[in-house]
């Protein structure tokens, strides 16, 4: 009888084992900030908080980031990141970005833009306001990804 509890503990194991480790492994993400902005430390401890393994760059040349990796002004914000490819502007939610690298969209990127109060790094009490995370592409084609409720 123990001879087939450890068969089936190690049949287990070795199913459940690899989606297991998957579903833990963090999200590696590397971050530009300007070092005078204070709700982008706010924005990556809210990562941090959902399993981002986080690079923090501070940088004074924010424009030129922003430049290199294709952000249009219409969807600029205070960061930008950059994870397995993809661009992500502003205080986009943890939960976006998962789902970004799980769809895997053939966009540039999301963004949240401007400086949405209630927004992951924006929050000021209560308020929350509602907004639009959106993808973008190297035509600016936009398009909304996920909408959040005001409250």
């Amino acid at each position: 009888m123990k001879a087939i509890q450890i068969v089936l503990w190690l049949l287990i194991t070795a199913i459940l084992g690899p989606a297991v480790y998957a579903a833990e492994k963090p999200v590696e993400i590397t971050v530009y900030r300007s070092p005078t902005c204070g709700c982008c430390g706010k924005w990556i401890e809210h990562l941090k908080q959902n399993n981002f393994n986080v690079k923090d760059n501070i940088n004074d040349a924010m424009e030129e980031i922003k430049t290199r990796y294709g952000v249009p002004k219409e969807m600029a914000s205070c960061h930008t990141a950059i994870v397995d490819g993809y661009v992500v502007e502003g205080h986009v939610p943890a939960a976006d970005i998962k789902k970004l690298l799980k769809t895997k969209p053939k966009v540039t990127g999301l963004a949240v833009p401007g400086m949405v109060t209630g927004s992951p790094g924006m929050e000021m009490g209560g308020r929350v306001d509602p907004y639009d995370v959106m993808s973008f592409d190297k035509e600016k084609h936009f398009q909304i990804f996920n909408h959040y409720q005001g409250k």
